[in-house]
């Protein structure tokens, strides 16, 4: 365990690999950033590589909007449970314009009234990507509606890259608010 309570074993960058070095120069490039569920990934260079691949794809060039990308994100780390990226995507979905209210309902765990139908698209798919039963054909038919077979691939694949996220971060005990 580390100084600072979590389970990450952080690899020095003089200690890289050439993989390592490439993706975590690949990332900073890519984001201008190093992501923190980098210090996880780095210990396997080939899937740093590639999930650094998609995490930049998602932030940079995805067919949903900053706002609609940061409900997704809160939306999967909260029914997680996993505090530091719950927290860090609150953060992210203000800075992104969503309004205070639908803040307010993301963190108390309640359904907002979002601006958009597209925001209420992606907000039902994330929340119901964990079910046991797929969503809906009236749910579903409206994702494809609002964001076309594009955008719901972009989701889908967002929910899945949080996930994974999520999943890391709480398994190594990563904190809300951690640095």
């Amino acid at each position: 365990m580390s100084a600072d309570g979590t389970r990450i074993e952080k690899i020095a960058p003089e200690d890289y690999t050439d993989v390592q070095a490439a993706a975590v120069a690949d990332a900073l490039g890519g984001r201008g950033f190093l992501p923190s569920p980098f210090q996880i990934w780095l210990h396997s260079p080939a899937l740093a590589e590639r999930i650094g691949a998609l995490g930049t794809y998602l932030t940079t060039s995805s067919a949903l909007s900053k706002r609609e990308y940061e409900i997704a994100v809160v939306v999967v780390a909260r029914r997680l449970n996993s505090p530091y990226v719950y927290e860090a995507h609150l953060r992210g979905a203000e800075k992104a314009g969503n309004p205070p209210e639908v803040i307010a309902a993301l963190r108390d765990g309640r359904v907002p009234e979002f601006a958009t139908a597209r925001e209420r698209a992606v907000y039902e798919i994330a929340a119901t990507s964990d079910d046991s039963e797929p969503a809906s054909d009236a749910i579903f038919a409206a994702a494809v509606a609002e964001l076309g077979r594009d955008g719901l691939a972009d989701l889908l694949g967002l929910i899945g890259y949080y996930t994974a996220v999520s999943v890391a971060m709480k398994l190594h005990r990563v904190p809300a608010g951690a640095r």
